[in-house]
Formats: C-alpha cells, structure tokens, sequence
C-alpha cells in the first residue's frame, strides 16, 4: 500500500506519529499486537482500509 501511495517508510512514520523502528515492526509483520489507533492513523495516512494492510495467517496449519 506504501508503494501504491509513493510514501516512503519515514514519511508514514511522520504522518501517524510512530517510531521508524516500531513502524518497521508492523511492516514486517513481528509485531503481537497493534491499537486500533495506531490502525486507523495508518488506514487514514495511507487512504485505504485495514484489510488492505492485514492478512491473516493461520499458524496451525500454516
């Protein structure tokens, strides 16, 4: 979705006020958890929606 927008990492990182390093975390998916907050700044910045950033993987028969 960043590179559908042309917005790179840090300047997301500017727009929804998060670390580059916890950003990373989201980006790469090794983050556990993620506020509801933090998803709607990104959905917002990013002008889409939260399934076109999330993807479920379902561990057990992953």
């Amino acid at each position: 979705m960043m590179a559908k927008r042309k917005m790179s990492l840090n300047e997301l990182s500017e727009k929804v006020e998060l670390t580059l390093s916890n950003l990373s975390i989201l980006k790469t998916g090794k983050a556990k958890a993620i506020r509801f907050s933090t998803l709607e700044s990104i959905c917002k910045a990013l002008n889409c929606q939260p399934a076109d950033i999330l993807e479920f993987v379902d561990e057990e028969n992953h």
